[in-house]
């Protein structure tokens, strides 16, 4: 029987992979997003269920006391958790769940479902750009940034985890990639007249981003 997929995105803070999910939801609506539980205060525009389930520290320790999550963590203070449950479900539905999560979420997932796991990580263009991106969020004060530039380092070293990487230098072709790793993986690499997506021009896209060098990038961008 056929199983959903699950599209672990991850990134450090910043460097775009809530954008670029969000749009992959939005041309897809058959793809569902995962909405973790969390401590942090909701955030201005933000609703609660489309984004996070909002809970307060005792009822996510009880959660994890219970068994209730597939994966949680502590970032930037915060607690943050995928419900085991609701994966289960949509594995066992065929349906396709994208996760927005960190490198610590995208490790426990992929240990529990590692056939069923697709991991792609956002890489920024270089860490100025990664600064004024986080410095441009009127939500966070300079405190805030400052911890999430030296987070995103440890977070950038764990980018070999990942089956995908992409260099977002250009959010536009950037997505690009994206969709095309999401398509490829969802329907295969050679056309078929079920797909309304050309397929094996898709291919040749992941393929492009595979030949780019972003060990290298990476490794630029930590110093090493």
């Amino acid at each position: 029987m056929a199983r959903g997929t699950l599209v672990i995105v991850s990134s450090p803070s910043g460097a775009g992979k809530t954008t670029l999910t969000r749009r992959l939801l939005a041309e897809f609506p058959t793809l569902e997003f995962s909405v973790s539980y969390t401590t942090r205060p909701m955030r201005p525009g933000e609703v609660e269920g489309r984004d996070y389930h909002y809970v307060d520290g005792a009822r996510f320790a009880a959660m994890i006391e219970a068994g209730a999550f597939a994966e949680h963590a502590v970032v930037h203070g915060n607690r943050y958790g995928t419900a085991r449950a609701a994966v289960e479900t949509a594995l066992a539905g065929a349906r396709d769940v994208i996760f927005d999560v960190d490198w610590q979420g995208g490790a426990a997932l992929s240990a529990q479902w590692p056939a069923d796991s697709l991991k792609i990580f956002i890489l920024p263009p270089d860490l100025t750009t990664l600064a004024e991106r986080l410095r441009r969020r009127a939500t966070d004060d300079p405190e805030v940034i400052e911890r999430r530039l030296r987070k995103a380092l440890e977070e950038l070293a764990h980018f070999p985890e990942y089956a995908h990487q992409v260099i977002n230098d250009d959010l536009d072709q950037a997505y690009r990639v994206l969709r095309a790793i999401y398509l490829t993986r969802r329907y295969g690499v050679v056309d078929r007249p079920d797909v309304p997506h050309p397929l094996a021009e898709l291919a040749t896209v992941v393929a492009a981003n595979t030949a780019r060098d972003h060990a290298a990038h990476a490794r630029a961008l930590l110093g090493t």
